[in-house]
């Protein structure tokens, strides 16, 4: 201990020789008895020091600690000024520190990226994204920018659009209307409660099909805790490679996370009060999917077109093959194929009409 330390409470200097450290945490652990002065220990924090003594202080490994700890890890910063910033998370970043994941969090990252956000709450965070969902975020630096944000999210005027690819051939655009809550009996899922959840709407639009899939555009109006992915399992259409809401279903696709992307993000800036927008493109992993199953589903149209056409030659002989009345055809096979999806008993690995053995 400093010579000047005489007469001062061993808490009080403690916390100005190691303050890296919480004075309530040293408190605690001179009563645990983890602090020695010249080898005896001592459990008051308000012991009176003489100046000079040896202190040894143990320290207890906590890895919450962790979680206020600035990281150099990287991200991509799509939009910084001195109120906020937005960026492109990627999947695989857990947002917020918690049980599991106390480091290497964006968290950790904003601090080491933008020291000023210790001093914000959550270090500017105002919502989050699920672990492995890829997309736009917006992150206040200052306690002013964060209130404003809040505020906007509340009053649902922040825009929040999404990419997601969805097991079955959903035929229709609408809206999810239906509470969300913890799950009853799992307490990590959520779930559609009707009488103890809260408020949640999400609206969807198709944009392609695929083979077995559809692309889907989903738009919140509300912000519950995996809101897109439990509503789209209840609809029935539950996202490819969700281990979590899609019990089983595949559609003949296999993705390593579940396909959802945050690709557009508006909001009105909390200091020039001007509306703005940023749109994020499909990361790298969903990009190579989606192109996959855009060829795979082209090669199987152009397959069954030319069976059509060797079916007409068989049956018709020289007769010219009729445009018209491909289309046609094409387009009742196309409507049986969405009815058989509607059926309730329909089974999406072995029920889906079949005009070729290797389908």
């Amino acid at each position: 201990m400093p010579l000047d330390a005489g007469g001062r409470r061993l808490d009080q200097v403690l916390a100005e020789l190691l303050p890296q450290h919480s004075r309530n945490r040293l408190q605690t652990w001179i009563r645990e008895g983890r602090v020695q002065l010249d080898g005896k220990e001592v459990t008051e924090p308000k012991r009176k020091l003489l100046g000079g003594e040896f202190l040894a202080v143990q320290v207890v490994h906590d890895e919450k600690l962790a979680a206020e700890t600035p990281e150099d890890i990287p991200f991509p910063v799509i939009y910084e000024d001195e109120a906020i910033i937005v960026i492109d998370k990627p999947a695989g970043l857990v947002v917020h520190p918690g049980s599991g994941n106390w480091s290497g969090t964006l968290l950790n990252a904003l601090l080491h990226h933008a020291p000023q956000l210790a001093q914000v709450p959550r270090a500017g965070i105002v919502h989050r994204l699920d672990k492995d969902t890829s997309g736009l975020m917006v992150v206040a630096k200052t306690l002013e920018a964060q209130t404003d944000l809040i505020r906007q999210l509340q009053a649902r005027t922040v825009k929040r659009e999404y990419r997601a690819l969805l097991v079955g051939y959903l035929n229709r655009n609408g809206t999810v209307d239906a509470p969300i809550g913890r799950h009853p009996t799992q307490r990590t899922k959520m779930a559609v409660l009707q009488h103890n959840g809260r408020e949640a709407r999400t609206h969807y639009t198709v944009l392609e099909h695929f083979e077995r899939s559809t692309l889907v555009q989903c738009r919140l109006e509300t912000g519950r805790t995996h809101q897109i992915r439990v509503h789209m399992a209840a609809l029935g259409f539950p996202l490819v490679g969700d281990g979590v809401y899609n019990r089983g279903k595949t559609g003949g696709v296999k993705f390593h996370r579940q396909a959802l992307h945050a690709y557009r993000l508006g909001l009105i800036h909390p200091i020039s009060r001007e509306p703005m927008q940023w749109d994020a493109p499909l990361p790298e992993d969903m990009a190579v999917l989606l192109r996959q199953l855009r060829s795979e589903w082209e090669e199987r149209k152009a397959l069954r077109r030319q069976r059509q056409e060797e079916a007409w030659a068989a049956e018709w002989g020289d007769d010219e093959w009729d445009e018209d009345e491909a289309e046609e055809v094409e387009g009742a096979e196309d409507e049986a194929y969405d009815d058989a999806e509607m059926d309730p008993d329909f089974d999406d690995e072995s029920d889906v009409p079949d005009d070729s053995e290797d389908a």
